[in-house]
């Protein structure tokens, strides 16, 4: 035992002790069954004294440690709030900050749309450009030859074309052209050369 616990318990056991000696003291200072006044009130008195002594040291005994106690709880939980405003400020900014990273997400995925389809839509057009201006070609070329080539020629040779014409398109369209698109310009350039014949 530490020197401090020794004490305290001695203390503690001195304390007692008085406690049991005090009021035996006071009945056998009262005398062998004489029932004066005085003596009356001085056991009374020594009573008084025993029960006052007996509750200040409960008192003393057992108040510190409750005292403690509330204190060391009172500390605790005032720990505990300051701890759980820490963390409700904690997830209050990282909801804030992953509010905002959102909201920059939504805008980059809005413009990055835009700009998608913007292309899209520019390649569409250059696409079928180069397809009308293709089968023009194809065409002219198509007209020279078939006025100085018998019908047969004519034939296999608007054929070659158009076979030609329809996979220089198809592998044009297939890399930046949708499937609708790639059958709408087949059947433009199909129609033309059947206005041909």
């Amino acid at each position: 035992m530490k020197p401090s616990n020794i004490q305290s318990t001695l203390l503690k056991g001195m304390l007692i002790a008085s406690l049991v000696l005090v009021p035996a003291l006071a009945l056998a200072a009262g005398g062998g069954g004489h029932a004066e006044s005085g003596v009356i009130l001085k056991d009374f008195l020594y009573r008084c004294l025993s029960f006052v002594l007996m509750v200040g040291l409960v008192a003393y005994f057992v108040t510190k440690p409750i005292r403690k106690g509330l204190k060391d709880r009172t500390v605790e939980i005032e720990k505990t709030l300051a701890d759980a405003q820490a963390a409700k400020e904690a997830a209050e900014a990282k909801h804030r900050e992953y509010s905002e990273k959102l909201a920059k997400a939504t805008e980059e995925i809005g413009s990055i749309t835009a700009s998608i389809r913007r292309e899209g839509e520019l390649e569409r057009g250059k696409i079928l450009t180069a397809a009308k201006d293709m089968a023009v070609k194809i065409e002219e070329e198509a007209e020279n030859k078939a006025s100085s080539v018998v019908a047969k020629a004519r034939i296999e040779l608007r054929q070659e074309a158009a076979n030609l014409a329809v996979e220089l398109a198809e592998d044009m369209l297939r890399k930046q052209v949708s499937a609708d698109d790639q059958k709408r310009l087949v059947d433009e350039y199909m129609q033309k050369v059947g206005e041909l014949n």
